[in-house]
């Protein structure tokens, strides 16, 4: 049973089903999601399963677009909230995570996958930087003691 943080809003459990997992462990697994107001869907035990691989896509993109300077990470982040519906924007979701996480997912799905996972270069520098997002205070966006956006900060760029 694959949960998303926070755990006590995010509806969905992803139920990652191995070569010799049972239907019986499965409709088990189901049912204590349900029972947990979560929704399930079913995946194979491949990496990334399907939420990891198709967030990394993103996230990354939206660091490649950033170090292009494209657009600037508050509208990157604004963009995909407004355009595609999601709650948080791709850098926002980074940061919350932490960049260094972000960096170890993309490298193993690489390791694991192919280079369309290369993570961007300028979120390896951010990482080498210590640049690890809010549990740090600064990574994208820069952060008050308290976990909080600093306000008027429009996010990081190469510079």
């Amino acid at each position: 049973m694959h949960f998303f943080n926070p755990v006590r809003a995010m509806r969905l459990c992803e139920l990652v089903v191995g070569l010799e997992t049972s239907e019986a462990a499965v409709v088990a697994a189901e049912r204590a999601a349900a029972a947990m107001g979560k929704q399930t869907v079913r995946v194979r035990d491949v990496a990334g399963f399907a939420t990891s691989r198709i967030n990394a896509v993103i996230g990354n993109e939206a660091f490649f677009m950033l170090a292009e300077g494209v657009a600037s990470a508050a509208d990157i982040d604004t963009a995909v909230k407004l355009g595609l519906n999601h709650p948080m924007g791709p850098l926002e979701m980074a940061d919350m995570v932490g960049l260094d996480v972000r960096l170890a997912v993309l490298n193993e799905l690489r390791r694991s996958l192919g280079d369309k996972y290369r993570p961007a270069p300028l979120m390896e520098t951010y990482v080498r930087a210590g640049r690890l997002g809010r549990k740090v205070g600064r990574g994208v966006y820069d952060y008050d003691a308290d976990g909080n956006r600093v306000p008027g900060d429009a996010g990081g760029t190469q510079g």
